[in-house]
């Protein structure tokens, strides 16, 4: 039996947690640099507001509907997300973490538990913890646990946000009741073609033949398929892989032309790829990097990339920056207004197995630098130590003016009670 527990509205609930006064108000979050609508209450959802809704098309709307708008506030829906996957891992010794407001738990060993009065004690401390809502999904399967999930979710008012896909005609039913494009690993393109054929919903996914899917859809939409009729084919990851590329890419919070000002952005998103290299224990052997004009002005728009091989593979702050500016270098363009940028670390290897090079001795001169640089920014607070060619007073340089406090990982946003 599989669980995926799915945290509500994710991004507004950590607002609301901190700011109770917005908790039967229409509340959206915007993403990076007030772009788009990325998170939104029901009451929200309720005045259409759409998902991906650009900020500036709907801020009449906004202010006439009395919507709170709230700018992302990542450093505190990443600690709230680590907070609730604390919670999950004393439930189960089987948790894949699969985004930052969802994880799938595995039951196996608990044929003699109750399950499902299980979940709403799950789900009640989860909310009495943290504050944030869940709903919870089980069936025998991930895929249904999925589709179990969103009936948890939609149907709150029967289900009190927990559902057990526990029987065959429950599980039929459900599969009716899912719409081909809304089921857990089939895309756009899939979708199109499973309905040009006249398959319109999961039942009917689940009737295809065998070789037929293998032949159109991989052997990726045949495992989805046998999951899908109750064969558990796709795994609980309890361990993710490591990533095979990394990347840093924002848009600035103005228009920039100095080469200057855009080098600084530039060695700051290498540096964060650096940073996520270490994390998870590997070095790149190639960085692309990629610069773009404002598409709005009317001046000619200027796309470039290059990618810069590195002789070493390296996770430094200070090679990877260093060869960043290097390759911005060669692409680009004065007298061009310049919107976004982007760093890509590829090639990505494992720290402890790379190849060497006999002839540069000094290929890990920086280790012992980075570990401390490290342990000092885990210990202070993120990035209290920068190379000299970024700013310090600011890491992310975005438009945030309805940014709410760091509540939980600032000490200085704490709320004070008198």
């Amino acid at each position: 039996m599989f669980a995926l527990i799915d945290c509500n509205n994710f991004y507004v609930s950590c607002e609301r947690v901190f700011q109770p006064q917005f908790d039967t108000k229409p509340v959206v979050v915007l993403s990076n640099n007030d772009g788009c609508v990325i998170s939104r209450s029901n009451e929200a959802k309720s005045l259409q507001i759409p998902m991906g809704a650009p900020a500036f098309k709907y801020r009449k709307q906004f202010k006439k509907n009395n919507i709170k708008v709230f700018s992302s506030n990542y450093a505190l829906y990443g600690d709230m997300s680590r907070r609730v996957m604390s919670i999950l891992e004393n439930h189960s010794p089987n948790v894949e973490v699969y985004s930052i407001d969802e994880a799938f738990l595995g039951f196996t060993g608990f044929e003699n538990f109750n399950v499902t009065k299980k979940s709403y004690k799950i789900k009640k401390q989860i909310y009495q913890w943290t504050g944030i809502p869940v709903s919870i999904g089980l069936a025998p399967t991930k895929s249904l646990a999925k589709i179990a999930n969103k009936i948890a979710k939609k149907f709150n008012h029967k289900t009190s946000g927990v559902y057990n896909l526990d029987n065959q005609e429950k599980i039929t039913k459900a599969l009716k009741w899912t719409d081909i494009g809304d089921v857990w690993g089939i895309g756009h393109r899939y979708a199109k073609l499973l309905k040009s054929i006249g398959v319109n919903n999961a039942l009917d996914f689940t009737n295809l033949p065998d070789q037929w899917v293998k032949k159109n859809m991989s052997v990726l939409g045949l495992r989805l398929k046998k999951d899908l009729s109750g064969l558990p084919f796709i795994k609980l990851e309890e361990v993710r892989s490591p990533k095979k590329s990394i990347a840093t890419t924002r848009s600035f919070e103005s228009i920039l032309t100095s080469p200057l000002d855009i080098e600084e952005r530039i060695s700051t998103f290498a540096i964060s790829c650096a940073e996520k290299l270490r994390i998870q224990n590997s070095s790149c052997t190639s960085l692309m990097v990629f610069i773009r004009s404002d598409p709005f002005k009317k001046e000619k728009r200027y796309n470039n990339s290059c990618i810069v091989h590195l002789s070493n593979a390296s996770n430094s702050n200070i090679t990877l920056s260093k060869q960043a500016i290097y390759g911005l270098r060669k692409i680009f363009k004065p007298g061009v207004s310049y919107k976004k940028a982007g760093v890509l670390a590829l090639g990505l290897t494992s720290k402890e197995s790379h190849q060497l090079n006999f002839f540069e001795p000094n290929i890990g001169i920086h280790n012992s630098l980075m570990k401390v640089i490290d342990r000092i920014n885990y210990k202070y607070g993120s990035r209290q130590i920068k190379l000299a060619n970024q700013d310090l007073d600011r890491m992310w340089k975005m438009k945030q003016k309805n940014l709410s406090p760091k509540f939980t990982t600032v000490l200085e946003d704490i709320i004070k009670v008198k």
